[in-house]
């Protein structure tokens, strides 16, 4: 059985910490301060110790104290730092001084417990290829460098080829600013109010949806999702309510709208700000009287839906310039929630990454462990306008890019820099912009919200170009 310590001043964290590990079959002692780890590690354990897992701001000393005794004593257990957001300079203090991770707090039990087993097993591997290189007699002295050297930077292989993605696809942050939206979430989901979800682009306004409809009475009725700014003017009725065969040129068959595609679920509108004030009357219209006639269709069709919608657009603003419906703005914002932005939630930041590292190792068959201590500290000083949508495509590619086990400065601000080329696209000269929103649109069949998120731009960005340049 592997033997953990845990070093925690906080005794009621410190005990579910030690009871959450022992049902995970480890065996675990815990210590509140430095002087009594050193106590533990020299008469209870003899130094035969698997890992600790310590604090930084510990009453007596911090844990970087106990991490060099361990050093001077020869007790070469890996050393997990935990930490919160503030203190993520010190996390980085701890890894240059020879910690193996380090976690956020509050910590993500699934994270950690990978973090855990990592750590011990590598430890394990990294002590063998020791033994076997201590062993070699005889050996010329560039080889024996070289096995070292493959040995040190070789990790367990996390991610093998084929094998079934263990983390989960969304996980929901422990920050103060991820349990205020959640617990709107919660509050609202199980009633019938319509909900309008504000956000910047990339803020996970989809899933916040999905979540309302998951815990709301509908949860085992469709949930339907449409994209209002990738909706053509000329089509969005057939979007919206569907059409009969022969309704017009091209309708070769009858087509199922999002209204009756969501018919007793939930009808999840994004962007819901770009659609044209001809839309809106006609979406107006059909949440006022429940009913929905297919373009085409002589018969209508009664419809109960719950309503959820999203947008990156000021409607208040909009509404007072003409170009959003007032009535509509009340019809769906019976509640608000705002969406908070990556760099508001505190040390989600490190648990979105982990978790997209994760995603990312399945995808592309690699074995990437996270990050070395200076990317840790680039990862933290950026801004992520982009929020976590930027966050996972630097992620997924410094993972492309890493050939080690640990993400470097290196892959890291490559990965950083091709996202900022893309999103910062000066679209300063006329010829230029026409020209590469032109190309983009023809990449993507004339989708003009997959264009906008090829160019790096928001939708309302591209729309109001292309009306611009008259293209």
């Amino acid at each position: 059985m592997q033997h953990i310590l845990i070093v925690e001043d906080d005794i009621a964290f410190g005990t579910m910490l030690q009871t959450w590990l022992r049902r995970k079959g480890f065996e675990v002692e815990k210590a509140t301060s430095v002087g009594a780890a050193v106590k533990l590690l020299t008469e209870t354990f003899g130094k035969e110790v698997d890992l600790v897992l310590s604090d930084l701001r510990l009453p007596d000393h911090d844990g970087l104290r106990l991490l060099a005794w361990m050093h001077e004593h020869d007790i070469n257990a890996p050393f997990i730092v935990m930490t919160n957001y503030a203190e993520v300079q010190n996390a980085v203090l701890a890894m240059k001084s020879g910690a193996a991770d380090y976690i956020a707090k509050p910590v993500q039990p699934d994270i950690l417990l990978q973090k855990i087993k990592d750590a011990i097993e590598q430890n394990a591997q990294q002590s063998n290829a020791t033994t076997q290189n201590s062993t070699t007699q005889n050996a010329p002295t560039a080889h024996n460098s070289k096995l070292k050297t493959q040995n040190s930077c070789s990790g367990k292989r996390l991610y093998e080829p084929g094998a079934k993605l263990t983390a989960p696809r969304h996980i929901e942050g422990k920050s103060e600013a991820s349990r205020q939206l959640y617990s709107y979430v919660e509050l609202v989901a199980p009633t019938p109010m319509s909900v309008l979800i504000l956000g910047a682009s990339g803020t996970g306004k989809e899933y916040v949806a999905h979540r309302i409809h998951d815990l709301s009475a509908r949860a085992d009725k469709p949930f339907f999702a449409l994209d209002c700014g990738a909706i053509p003017r000329d089509v969005a009725a057939s979007e919206f309510f569907g059409h009969k065969k022969g309704a017009f040129t091209g309708a070769d068959t009858d087509k199922r709208g999002a209204f009756e595609m969501a018919n007793g679920g939930t009808l999840f509108l994004d962007e819901v700000g770009n659609l044209s004030y001809e839309v809106q009357v006609q979406l107006l219209r059909a949440l006022q009287e429940r009913r929905i006639r297919p373009v085409g269709g002589t018969q209508e069709i009664p419809i109960d839906i719950r309503l959820v919608c999203a947008t990156n657009e000021n409607l208040e603003e909009a509404v007072g310039e003409g170009r959003f419906r007032e009535d509509l703005y009340h019809r769906i914002n019976e509640f608000t929630i705002y969406m908070p932005k990556l760099s508001e939630r505190g040390s989600d930041l490190f648990l979105f990454a982990d978790l997209f590292i994760r995603h990312a190792n399945e995808e592309l068959n690699r074995t990437v462990e996270g990050f070395d201590s200076d990317a840790a500290e680039l990862l933290a000083s950026h801004s992520w306008p982009g929020n976590l949508r930027e966050l996972n495509n630097v992620v997924k590619r410094a993972v492309l890019l890493t050939r080690g086990n640990k993400i470097t400065t290196a892959e890291l601000t490559q990965a950083m820099g091709q996202i900022r080329t893309d999103n910062v696209l000066q679209l300063h000269d006329e010829d230029t912009e026409r020209q590469r929103i032109i190309t983009a649109l023809q990449q993507t069949n004339g989708n003009k919200a997959k264009a906008a998120r090829l160019l790096g731009v928001d939708r309302k960005t591209i729309y109001n170009k292309i009306e611009k340049l008259g293209i």
